[in-house]
């Protein structure tokens, strides 16, 4: 049985995924770096944590106000021309993502 401590902080939406074979890090972050004016413009945005795995995968980790705000940003971004490079860089048929609520969290 699941117990919910308490009503969700916010939304983390998690994406995992691999780059498509020969990206440099360097220019994926280069291309990371150019989406976050436009994700930073959407509803709702709390924060955006991007990862690499010792495996060579990569999580993009972004906290949202609510679930609505979630989904309505990820329809509106990859609608974006100024998405697209980012996109372009990452294996789509790696490409998993979830959202999950936010229960609780510490932060300094």
């Amino acid at each position: 049985m699941r117990q919910t401590l308490s009503a969700p902080v916010a939304i983390a939406e998690i994406v995992q995924f691999h780059l498509v074979e020969g990206t440099q890090t360097a220019q994926f972050l280069a291309a990371a770096k150019g989406t976050a004016a436009l994700v930073k413009a959407q509803p709702g945005f709390l924060a955006r944590h991007l990862m690499q795995g010792e495996d060579g995968s990569w999580t993009d980790l972004v906290l949202w106000a609510d679930l609505t705000a979630a989904r309505t940003a990820a329809t509106a971004v990859v609608k974006d021309p100024a998405f697209a490079p980012f996109m372009a860089l990452i294996d789509g048929a790696s490409v998993r993502m979830r959202h999950d609520r936010v229960i609780w969290s510490l932060a300094d």
